[in-house]
């Protein structure tokens, strides 16, 4: 047969069925044999064989007190694999397209850096002002709501002393930053109204990777005059629910972030 570059459409039946039982341990935790052969339909005979080739794979492992089965440290290291080549802007980017179709305002992406989050990518509302967003951009850690949201979940200490003023708004003193940081760690979210830019409100929250570690940072942004509090509160749930969701696809242990 030529060579195509595809993948076959025909399955192997013997690979189903092991995935069919990776698939029921990984929702059941550990399981016995019948057990796996009622979950999946397999019969007990061929799940026992499966089962034994799984183990010498090290894809399962055998629990020798209870005679039941376990998703294997191998799988870790696949899982580990995979998700160490995910791309997060590729892997983000639908999420916040859906974002700024549910919300209508812009929404950026942006990863911890030394001392700020840095803007990687960014979805524009059709009514997004240019100059305001751009590629590259430093979230200025205490008067930004991705700068703050660094500070909160990232590794970055807090700024001391004076701290500059953007606007009549952006907070100067360290001890009051401290306080707000405190604040966004119980909250799970940050805001800055018009605390960097005059006319300008964000809102902000974190995204975890597998390590359970700050790996990005999801925003919205808009002039206060339309993303007012009101529209703050509306959109705070979709936010949350967005940065959610790229942390579980990036493999975060974690639960879905709570609506505050």
């Amino acid at each position: 047969m030529p060579r195509t570059g595809q993948p076959s459409a025909r399955d192997v039946e013997a690979t189903v069925r092991a995935v069919s039982l990776l698939d029921a341990l990984a929702d059941g935790g550990e399981l016995g044999t019948t057990e796996l052969a009622r979950l999946t339909g397999i019969s007990a005979s061929t799940v026992s064989r499966q089962l034994g080739t799984l183990s010498r794979l090290g894809l399962v492992e055998h629990v020798r007190p209870t005679g039941r089965y376990r998703l294997g440290a191998r799988v870790l290291s696949l899982a580990n694999a995979v998700l160490a080549r995910l791309d997060v802007r590729d892997l983000a980017r639908p999420h916040l397209e859906r974002l700024v179709d549910d919300v209508g305002e812009t929404a950026t992406l942006s990863v911890p850096g030394d001392r700020d989050a840095i803007t990687v990518d960014f979805v524009p509302t059709d009514r997004y002002v240019q100059g305001v967003t751009r590629l590259g951009r430093p979230s200025v850690g205490h008067a930004s709501s991705a700068g703050k949201v660094l500070l909160a979940f990232g590794e970055v200490p807090l700024p001391r002393g004076r701290l500059r003023a953007f606007t009549p708004r952006t907070i100067v003193d360290a001890a009051s930053l401290a306080a707000e940081i405190e604040h966004v760690r119980g909250a799970g979210y940050a805001e800055a109204i018009e605390e960097r830019e005059e006319g300008l409100n964000a809102i902000a929250a974190p995204v975890f990777g597998a390590d359970d570690r700050l790996t990005a940072v999801v925003a919205l942004q808009g002039p206060s005059n339309r993303f007012d509090r009101a529209a703050i509160d509306a959109a705070r749930p979709l936010l949350l629910a967005c940065a959610g969701r790229i942390s579980r696809a990036l493999g975060w242990p974690g639960g879905a972030a709570t609506a505050a």
